[in-house]
């Protein structure tokens, strides 16, 4: 493999994307920095061909805009884009600059289809090439420039290996016929779509910890979940990063009404109290003057809601898991690969006569249904 080479112009990426429509085959990847910034955004996109790697540097180009020459060749039914765990590399491509993705490849989704022990780019890498790949440069600020040399190496190595990590998977796919299961997760993959970036007023019940306070410590708690978010925004920091959930906690139990009082709080520094620290202590005011109400008992996810079971439906349930742990056992499969919990339950609700009619439930994969749906259907039948 040829050494990497920097696009920092748009010239040079101009050029670069029409080369690229002209290959078969090329692996892809990004970089972001949301460790390190609230509004985060894609600092760097790594392309390999089979004789070179790329490193793409839209913030010397001025910003995430300066991808766009890239669309067609992410849209191209004709150019196969390789990438390791795309779940997040897609959405970041598609929300900085509205790409569209066909003819996917996804190493990661592979491996968990091929039931690997080891999902990650490095164990996959050891696995079948016995190449140990870095990991010190995982959690660098990709937004600072210039990039260290190391950086630069770290990025490329993302990307190197991958086409022929490609070719020894779907080799073993095939062998597995599951070749056509992957296939339908890589189209998947390349239709979704995710909802504009919201605030999660209700993301406080989610700290560890938070569901165990009495009301008047929780509705503290949400007080301080939103100071905190105020100020990640003000400073274009993670919120992690301005107060850590632990400490939040701790301060809604404890409700210090004063700066001493909130100074010995572990997590809590000097530097929290001078720029936060008023902040923080209006919000405890205040919390501490309404109570919280009665949390929900089911927080919004990303999958739909699912149904309340009935005991019939429990029991089916409780079909269906031991099933699930023999047919993955049998196939080599974690068990959440072959049928997700929510999908059980799906199942279970509606209870399916076939297999055309598995494939009807939502969350039902449509290999899933092909291969497991008249038996798992028999699991119900009298």
């Amino acid at each position: 493999m040829a050494d990497f080479e920097r696009i920092e112009t748009s010239s040079d990426l101009e050029a670069l994307a029409k080369d690229l429509l002209r290959q078969k085959v090329v692996a892809v990847d990004t970089e972001a920095d949301s460790f390190y910034h609230y509004f985060d955004k894609t600092c760097l996109v790594q392309v390999a061909t089979r004789k070179q790697i790329f490193l793409i540097d839209p913030l010397a180009m001025g910003g995430v805009e300066s991808l766009l020459p890239l669309g067609p060749l992410f849209a191209s039914p004709d150019v196969r884009k390789i990438f390791h765990a795309a779940e997040y590399d897609i959405f970041v491509l598609k929300r900085d600059c509205g790409f569209q993705f066909a003819n996917l490849f996804d190493t990661m989704v592979s491996a968990q289809l091929l039931g690997y022990p080891s999902i990650g780019l490095a164990g996959i890498a050891e696995r079948h090439l016995g190449l140990k790949l870095p990991k010190d440069e995982q959690r660098s600020d990709w937004s600072v420039r210039p990039l260290r040399d190391a950086q630069a190496a770290y990025a490329a190595a993302d990307v190197a290996h991958l086409i022929l990590l490609t070719e020894k998977m779907e080799k073993e796919l095939k062998k597995q016929k599951r070749l056509e299961w992957a296939q339908e997760e890589f189209e998947t993959l390349t239709r979704r779509e995710w909802p504009e970036r919201e605030f999660d007023k209700l993301g406080y019940l989610r700290i560890k910890g938070a569901r165990t306070l009495d009301p008047v410590s929780l509705a503290v708690l949400r007080e301080l979940f939103l100071v905190r978010d105020k100020r990640a925004r003000e400073i274009d920091r993670p919120a992690f990063k301005v107060l850590a959930n632990r400490a939040i906690l701790e301060i809604a139990e404890r409700q210090p009404t004063g700066e001493a009082q909130l100074a010995a709080i572990k997590g809590v520094t000097d530097l929290i109290v001078r720029r936060l620290g008023r902040g923080i202590l209006d919000g405890v005011a205040r919390g501490t003057k309404k109570r919280h109400g009665p949390i929900p008992k089911k927080l919004a996810g990303n999958g739909p809601p699912r149904r309340r079971m009935d005991r019939a439906a429990e029991r089916r349930m409780t079909t269906l898991k031991k099933w699930r742990a023999e047919c993955a056992k049998k196939h080599d499969l974690d068990p959440g690969v072959l049928c997700p919990n929510a999908t059980l339950e799906a199942i279970a609700c509606d209870v399916p006569a076939n297999a055309a009619e598995m494939a009807t439930i939502a969350g039902v994969k449509g290999w899933f249904a092909r291969e497991f749906g008249d038996e798992v259907a028999g699991l119900f039948t009298t």
